[in-house]
């Protein structure tokens, strides 16, 4: 990837083919899509990229089983769709980054024989369904095979359970790479440059875009034939900026997660089939954490998205009802929130809505936008969306044909030659400790090699960016270098993942990370302190919120 500086350049100097806008999951496979199949494409982001609702998912590649409850209570072919596509793209997100995703087995506790025939069968038909990209045989366990698989269950009225196999991914690394693979394939991407206006023509077609950098205070122009809008829950804010008579689209839905120790839930993850809203919640290891979401419920996008006590209480109720081990409030070592896109649909309540996406070409300004879905189905969605441009472009282009999407198997930065033991290279040729390289074999892949290269050559960038944690100070280096990290929190939480390992750490680290990237970028020391000051009390406002005396741990 380019140094910021000279995307910038390229990007108001240049007439794009396209300009995607939103650098999110769906944007970047836009952004990617597009440039594949030969349409010369800008991809801006107003925050970093996958900064919002892309890096706060449950971290799931999964068809969603309870879509497919829905599916069969109700008998809504939409629904059925839904699950369907999304496990035909699950197969390909795991083989086209092998790194950042991989199969993980779901234990899902029963009370009864009935349950265990009931989600025993549905199970079974989640496989039969996912056909030839299955990721593995459902069981049904006994009570004795349950807790040897997942020793932190309740064992009270347990009969047994079901176990299926559905991905698990690094959401924010997945966004990262796939902005990196766009780039590499010749894409113009740039962070942090917020649309403020459209330029139109006198017929109201957009020509071009007015993007404010929220980092250097500037404003300039991208131009472009086709403008893409993927801003995910802010939709709706750009259909307006294009066209102010559009009618509004998306119910955004509020989603929550909480991070604790891990202990029990090592390598099987829990699905609580029911909660006392009748919603699903998910218990699963993660980066060394247990991952506990999610919630739903309706929002608007520009709501204040931290964790509040009460949601914070939900999750707990809900897992210590099926955990032997009681967490605690205090236990909970990180958190964070998202706002999903979904598309309305009538009166239905949020957690009733079909997680399904449209395609909408405005008719007045030539704006399209991609509304709804959801991360498994990231790649499905980019493809429908570019055919759709292809379609437009061929109105205004002569002996061009339509090509085919490229992305179904085009491997993503970080994953050519990949392997699962590639770790174990850095460990003995690099004297390396085997937490340090399994996280930068995690979170880099193959790339791993060009960040220890800047830590063989300078030995302060070997050092852990905090005591008792595994990313080393060489990653923020890297990061801001060949991925355009430009803050504290760009590298904390998108690129190393480390402050969803720890608020505590988080903090910790800011110092340091702060002072890596002014010597990068060149910032003053007042604005290095800055930097610390407004990261510190985003974290500590974090903190604040969620804390909450002793909570209860039943429903």
């Amino acid at each position: 990837m380019k140094s910021r500086a000279e995307a910038l350049q390229e990007l108001a100097s240049r007439e794009f083919d396209v300009c995607v806008i939103g650098g999110g999951a769906t944007g970047a496979g836009c952004a990617l899509d597009a440039q594949l199949r030969g349409f010369t494409t800008a991809l801006v982001d107003s925050g970093d990229f996958g900064s919002a609702t892309s890096s706060a998912s449950t971290k799931l590649v999964h068809g969603g089983v309870r879509y497919l409850q829905e599916a069969v209570a109700h008998a809504d072919i939409e629904q059925f769709r839904v699950v369907q596509h999304a496990l035909r793209e699950r197969v390909l997100m795991l083989r086209n980054a092998p790194h950042l995703a991989h199969p993980l087995e779901f234990i899902v506790p029963c009370f009864s024989a009935f349950e265990l025939a009931y989600y025993g069968t549905g199970m079974k038909v989640y496989e039969w369904i996912a056909s030839g990209a299955s990721l593995g045989k459902s069981r049904i366990l006994s009570k004795t095979a349950t807790l040897a698989e997942l020793p932190g269950l309740k064992p009270d009225a347990l009969r047994g359970s079901v176990s299926y196999w559905d991905g698990q991914f690094d959401d924010a690394r997945f966004c990262i790479a796939l902005t990196k693979t766009f780039t590499d394939a010749g894409g113009e991407a740039a962070n942090y440059l917020r649309v403020v206006e459209f330029e139109k023509t006198s017929d109201s077609k957009l020509t071009a875009a007015v993007v404010d950098d929220r980092l250097l205070g500037q404003k300039f122009v991208i131009r472009a034939r086709r403008f893409i809008n993927a801003t995910g829950p802010f939709s709706d804010g750009v259909r307006l900026l294009a066209n102010p008579n559009a009618v509004k689209k998306l119910a955004p839905s509020k989603g929550v997660h909480i991070l604790l120790p891990l202990e029990d839930f090592v390598s099987r993850a829990l699905l609580i089939p029911k909660t006392e809203d009748g919603r699903v919640i998910f218990a699963i290891p993660w980066m060394g954490r247990l991952l506990v979401g999610t919630t739903d419920e309706e929002a608007d996008a520009g709501d204040d998205l931290t964790v509040t006590q009460s949601e914070l209480e939900y999750l707990l109720r809900h897992l210590n009802h099926y955990s032997s081990r009681q967490y605690r409030a205090e236990e909970v070592v990180s958190v964070f929130a998202g706002i999903r896109p979904l598309v309305r649909s009538g009166h239905a309540q949020t957690k009733e809505l079909v997680r399904d996406h449209e395609v909408e070409v405005d008719q007045q300004s030539g704006l399209i936008s991609i509304l709804g879905g959801k991360w498994t189905t990231y790649r499905y969605m980019a493809e429908q969306t570019i055919d759709v441009l292809q379609r437009q472009l061929k109105l205004t282009t002569q002996g061009r044909a339509t090509t085919p999407t490229k992305s179904r198997e085009h491997v993503l930065a970080g994953s050519h030659g990949y392997t699962p033991k590639y770790w174990q290279t850095f460990v003995s040729e690099n004297a390396l400790d085997e937490a340090t390289a399994r996280h930068l074999a995690q979170k880099f892949g193959t790339e791993t090699a060009a960040v220890f290269e800047l830590a063989r050559q300078d030995a302060q960038l070997q050092r852990p960016i905090v005591n008792g944690a595994a990313p080393i100070r060489a990653e923020a280096v890297y990061c801001s270098r060949t991925e355009m990290a430009c803050t504290i929190e760009d590298v904390l939480a998108r690129r190393t993942g480390l402050q969803f390992y720890s608020l505590d750490m988080a903090i910790a680290a800011a110092p340091v990370v702060a002072s890596l990237l002014a010597q990068e970028q060149g910032w003053s020391k007042q604005q290095e302190a800055v930097a610390i000051k407004d990261y510190t009390q985003k974290i500590t406002r974090m903190q604040h919120a969620i804390a909450a005396p002793a909570l209860t741990s039943q429903p």
